[in-house]
């Protein structure tokens, strides 16, 4: 797989392409962003090797670490405004479609909670679950919570889930070797602690329906 991206992630474009995929899976949620991401960062790995202690030099342009968890982070905040935003002026319609939903009904509900106590973690949680991050960034803004509350939670979320996604194609590549393998094995890890995120969104539900009178 490595090789037949080689081209493109050997080139400048793979930033505006990581960009433009996390960006859009608010609203796009099978997006592969977090597969591109590790791909990235796995050619990242495989940019210098040491032999016998040594250091050989790359023999190709790679992705560099820090500018792709910039990218991917910058462009989940943007992604996450955008979609707080057309959710804030939504109107009539989003809001019953909001309602129609137990699923967004119950994140702008507990988001809500969140961010009156002083507190955020659901934002940085939901950025690993499948959707979470689309239902809480609609949720925030339908509900009409005050961009100073929301905004820094968000940025949070996508420099965490930047650095987690891209430090788990680094080191699998580091591991593993900048094999087909090595970007499975990260992928996975990226998909349970996604898995891991949406028990711990649905768990407080869960629990409020079975203490409910």
């Amino acid at each position: 797989m490595l090789e037949s991206l080689g081209a493109l992630i050997s080139s400048p474009w793979i930033y505006g392409l990581v960009a433009l995929s996390v960006l859009l899976d608010v609203f796009l949620p099978l997006l592969p962003s977090g597969v591109l991401v590790i791909t990235a960062a796995t050619a990242a790995a495989a940019g210098t090797t040491t032999v016998a202690g040594a250091t050989a030099a790359p023999a190709a342009e790679v992705p560099s670490l820090l500018v792709l968890i910039l990218c991917a982070a910058t462009a989940s905040v943007l992604g996450d405004l955008v979609a707080y935003r057309l959710a804030w002026r939504g109107g009539e319609r989003l809001d019953r479609a909001i309602a129609r939903s137990r699923r967004l009904t119950s994140a702008q509900e507990r988001l809500g909670a969140a961010l009156a106590r002083g507190g955020g973690a659901l934002v940085v949680i939901a950025r690993f679950a499948p959707a979470g991050r689309s239902v809480v960034s609609l949720g925030a803004g339908a509900a009409h919570r005050k961009a100073k509350e929301f905004l820094p939670w968000s940025a949070l979320a996508g420099v965490a889930w930047a650095g987690y996604s891209v430090g788990l194609g680094y080191f699998g590549g580091q591991w593993l070797g900048a094999t087909w393998v090595a970007t499975a094995v990260s992928v996975l890890a990226l998909f349970m602690a996604g898995a891991l995120a949406a028990f711990f969104m649905r768990r407080p539900a869960a629990e409020a329906a079975s203490t409910a009178p």
